[in-house]
């Protein structure tokens, strides 16, 4: 392993910090990060010098959907995150033939179908620093303020459960069971007036 271990050496002379050029996010949960392309692109040039390549060889995943309704004054909309988290394995492997398996982890969040993406980009791009023990900027948030100090994230949003909707079809048999509004409001969605042309033709079948 003399050849590979001689490359990694040569790699972290190489590359011996990087910026955190990019701001995420915006108000209080924004932070400072480095874009996965200029990664790429500083590592991709060091190990080239240094006859070394990295290969992805195993990916284990875990992705959960969470939807719900978010109302607002352009009406209810169906919401819904994609959470996927990954456990990676890569080979950092030297022309000599030498070669070692790294590992990885990584997670993301998308509304549609990227998060995968996200979650192996941040995999591959900390394996990357981590292996090469790469500072970026000024310490991390978690090297100098103590975990007690921090907020807890909000919880995940939990999907909103929703009851069917009361409509004329319903009327019937609801008033064969001389069911009251305030009852049928238990099970079902009532809108205004629904409710006012049940309460009409209960009156009319009691006359009849």
């Amino acid at each position: 392993m003399k050849q590979l271990a001689k490359a990694v050496l040569a790699v972290m002379s190489e590359v011996q910090g990087m910026e955190k050029n990019s701001h995420v996010g915006t108000g209080g949960h924004a932070y400072d990060g480095t874009k996965y392309a200029d990664v790429a692109e500083v590592f991709n040039k060091a190990m080239i010098n240094n006859d070394l390549c990295i290969l992805p060889i195993e990916v284990n995943d875990e992705t959960q959907v969470d939807r719900w309704e978010e109302t607002n004054n352009y009406g209810t909309k169906m919401k819904q995150s994609v959470f996927t988290k990954v456990r990676t394995k890569y080979l950092l492997l030297h022309n000599s033939g030498e070669s070692v398996e790294l590992a990885g982890y990584g997670h993301g969040v998308d509304p549609q179908d990227k998060s995968a993406g996200k979650a192996t980009t941040y995999a591959l791009k900390n394996v990357l620093l981590y292996t090469f023990l790469t500072p970026v900027g000024k310490m991390d948030d978690t090297d100098t303020k103590h975990s007690k100090e921090m907020d807890t994230p909000p919880a995940p949003k939990q999907p909103v459960k929703t009851k069917p909707v009361f409509t004329s079809a319903n009327f019937k048999k609801a008033h064969e069971l001389e069911a009251t509004i305030d009852q049928i409001k238990t099970k079902y969605e009532v809108q205004s007036q629904v409710e006012a042309a049940y309460k009409k033709y209960c009156e009319v079948r009691v006359r009849l």
